[in-house]
């Protein structure tokens, strides 16, 4: 068997036993694109009119959500842009709940209270992402999707090795690059299959490709690995207070660090990550442009101190001052969703996700036409033969067919 049946062979099977798959993962991540623009269709509590004046400190924020948070404690506070809400959070990683309270930036006013699970399937959202990530399976689902994308990537290469044309002649190019839409439904489906797979190559094994860092370390550490020209990926240690000394927390060290960098480094948003224990650290991330999580400066704080807290991770410390390979592991998830360069990257992630999931569906109509088509019964071949008839005098020529020329001729 040679290497191209082979290829052929592993593209066909491989496809069949994680078509399923391939398709929930990619309709899921094609809906969940545009999560937070259609969230704001239906849920104006998001939203607040913009003033011209500055937002409130993250203190007069708790405070005001304290009452709706009852006995729980604030973990984080997340501002937007000036026609956003800003929310107070309290999350139990444990139990995978929390509690969002939505105000208003510019006056405290409560505007929604939301409860949230990641394990429940009640928001639609919810719903989706759960498909996206576990397959609705949990840890074993997660599992089975790492499989799945990792075959996927096999099967892109192994597709465009398929794909690649024997000659570059007109006639072969245009069925190489061209849909017939006007040809039966047979090879309308089979160009789907094949040129539609090859405008999205690029675009599926780049959202495959930084999928696979939330699926296994080894894959995230040897992409860091190349992007970095050999360098190790540091983890990210939990930064720490220093709980030696006689300090005491005061909150009003949130406000001040606020303050500093809401306006130094001009932020679109910034998501404040509190402290819970004594030991635990102030953390700040200071959006720069807006929509894209990348883009951002990262900061520890020791609670008590204010004395920043540094670090090898590529995911802490200014964006400008982070290497090419830092950058490229903050952009992950950016990449991974379409939203780089914002809307126009999302409706192309969007497209090439759709296109993902019809890849399995007409992978499959392809085989199933070529398998168990109808075998049509052969008609008797017609052929012409010309024979001698003799019709009262003169001899004459005659057309007869085959199944003619058993009878005896009179």
């Amino acid at each position: 068997m040679t290497l191209k049946k082979i290829n052929a062979w592993l593209h066909l099977w491989l496809g069949i036993g994680s078509g399923l798959i391939v398709f929930i993962v990619s309709i899921t991540g094609c809906i969940y694109v545009f999560e937070k623009e259609i969230r704001s269709l239906y849920q104006p509590w998001q939203f607040v009119q913009p003033q011209e004046k500055s937002f409130l400190l993250p203190t007069q924020l708790i405070n005001s959500a304290k009452p709706q948070l009852g006995k729980l404690k604030p973990t984080s506070i997340n501002y937007g842009q000036k026609s956003e809400a800003a929310t107070v959070n309290s999350v139990n990683r444990k139990k995978g709940t929390s509690l969002v309270v939505y105000l208003n930036p510019y006056t405290a006013e409560i505007l929604h209270i939301e409860k949230k699970s990641k394990k429940s399937n009640s928001d639609f959202f919810r719903f989706i992402l759960n498909g996206h990530r576990t397959l609705w399976m949990g840890k074993t689902g997660s599992k089975i999707i790492g499989i799945g994308v990792l075959i996927f990537v096999f099967l892109l290469i192994s597709g465009i090795i398929l794909w690649w044309p024997k000659k570059w002649i007109k006639s072969i190019r245009d069925k190489s690059f061209k849909i017939k839409w006007d040809a039966n439904f047979k090879r309308v489906n089979y160009d789907l299959h094949k040129v539609a797979g090859f405008y999205v190559f690029l675009i599926l094994l780049l959202i495959s490709l930084t999928g696979l860092v939330y699926s296994y370390k080894w894959y995230s550490k040897s992409l860091y690995w190349v992007t970095s020209g050999g360098k190790s990926l540091q983890a990210q240690p939990k930064a720490l207070s220093d709980t030696t000394g006689n300090h005491k927390f005061q909150p009003e060290n949130i406000d001040k660090i606020y303050s500093k960098l809401a306006t130094t480094d001009q932020a679109s948003g910034m998501f404040i990550t509190l402290p819970s224990k004594a030991s635990d650290a102030l953390g700040f991330i200071v959006y720069l442009k807006a929509g894209a999580i990348y883009k951002a400066d990262r900061y520890a704080f020791d609670q008590y101190t204010l004395k920043p807290i540094t670090g090898n991770s590529p995911l802490l410390g200014k964006y400008k001052d982070a290497s090419v390979a830092d950058k490229i592991r903050r952009m992950n998830y950016d990449l991974h969703v379409g939203a780089v360069m914002g809307l126009p990257t999302k409706i192309i992630a969007f497209l090439a996700s759709l296109i993902s999931a019809s890849l399995p569906i007409t992978g499959f109509i392809v085989w199933y036409g070529k398998k168990f088509k109808k075998k049509k019964g052969k008609k008797p071949l017609v052929q012409e033969k010309m024979v001698l008839k003799k019709k009262n005098a003169p001899w004459e020529l005659k057309k007869v067919s085959t199944a003619a020329m058993q009878e005896p001729v009179a």
